[in-house]
């Protein structure tokens, strides 16, 4: 889905949608009470968020992957495989397509192992028989199927929690209450323009920017940008802001799985206009690799404000 243009404040839509919003908080409660997680023998990191949308964690777990392996350790990702049709896999890059595994493992299988299955603590299992001594779940803050030994929210800083009210009413996937309380540590990625920081309590809060790598030659360049995320602007402007040209712009679901009259399409658009085409990364690895030549990807990364400090947190509590 894309993100509803009324999650940010609240409006008459959003209201007539709060019965049916505190059902939904209401059901993601009662699921975190009765299901039993799985206890894993090495530690679990959990990078998520309590929003639906794009807030940064896929680039958080990617650098955190590179803090681990640098400290020496061999980290596995666990994934769901969201719009994959595989299960109890891990993820190889050389052979499997984003229809096999779904666009974020292949995404994160450029940085280190991904062990796929609906059921994280399945997924868990299978890392630690491939050799895995410490995993990360990208996503999974709201998923009772594993225990986890630190708990990150990752917080886009120009969006914050939109309106506070749960889907479909607003972003939250939980009470913001409780979704706090049972985090270990914040990240705010980008400015903090709606002042989440003061409602993190005692949190430890750590702070990043969304950095291009490396910066796109814009030079006299047209571009048409497309993208399949929660918050393609937050896309757009990241090109904008390298100085790329964007004449025009085409948002499609998260999660979107492009068809070949799609691609067409689009390739026929900056054909007549003389335009490059740009998409995110979670996006690039969707297209057919005969095509990719027609279409230039935005890679990020993450910049942080004391990445040694948020090195020293980690390794202290795993």
């Amino acid at each position: 889905m894309k993100t509803p243009s009324f999650w940010k404040n609240k409006t008459l839509l959003s209201t007539a949608l709060l019965p049916a919003g505190w059902i939904y908080a209401g059901l993601t409660a009662l699921r975190l009470k009765l299901k039993k997680p799985y206890h894993t023998a090495i530690p679990v990191i959990c990078v998520g968020n309590l929003t639906a949308g794009g807030s940064g964690k896929t680039p958080t777990a990617v650098s955190l992957a590179k803090i681990l392996k640098h400290s020496g350790k061999n980290p596995f990702f666990v994934s769901r495989g969201y719009g994959g049709r595989l299960q109890n896999v891990i993820v190889d890059s050389e052979r499997h397509t984003a229809a096999d595994t779904g666009d974020e493992p292949l995404l994160l299988s450029r940085e280190a192992p991904v062990a796929l299955n609906a059921d994280r603590g399945k997924a868990a299992v299978l890392a630690l028989q491939n050799g895995a001594d410490v995993i990360i779940m990208d996503d999974g803050f709201q998923n009772p199927t594993l225990h986890k030994d630190l708990s990150f929210l990752i917080i886009d800083g120009g969006f914050g929690f939109g309106n506070g009210r749960p889907v479909p009413a607003g972003p939250l996937r939980e009470n913001l209450d409780k979704g706090l309380a049972r985090a270990d540590a914040a990240v705010i990625i980008g400015d903090d323009q709606c002042g989440v920081r003061s409602l993190l309590g005692d949190l430890p809060v750590f702070e990043g920017r969304i950095c291009p790598e490396p910066v796109p030659d814009s030079q006299n360049i047209k571009a048409i940008a497309f993208a399949g995320i929660g918050r393609p602007g937050k896309f757009y402007a990241s090109l904008k802001e390298c100085g790329v040209n964007i004449i025009a712009t085409h948002d499609f679901p998260d999660h979107h799985f492009y068809t070949k009259d799609e691609l067409q399409k689009l390739m026929n658009e900056a054909q007549e206009k003389s335009a490059v085409l740009y998409t995110t990364a979670k996006d690039f690895v969707k297209i057919p690799a005969a095509l990719r030549p027609h279409f230039r990807v935005l890679e990020i990364s993450i910049k942080w404000k004391d990445e040694a400090a948020l090195a020293d947190f980690v390794l202290s509590r795993i």
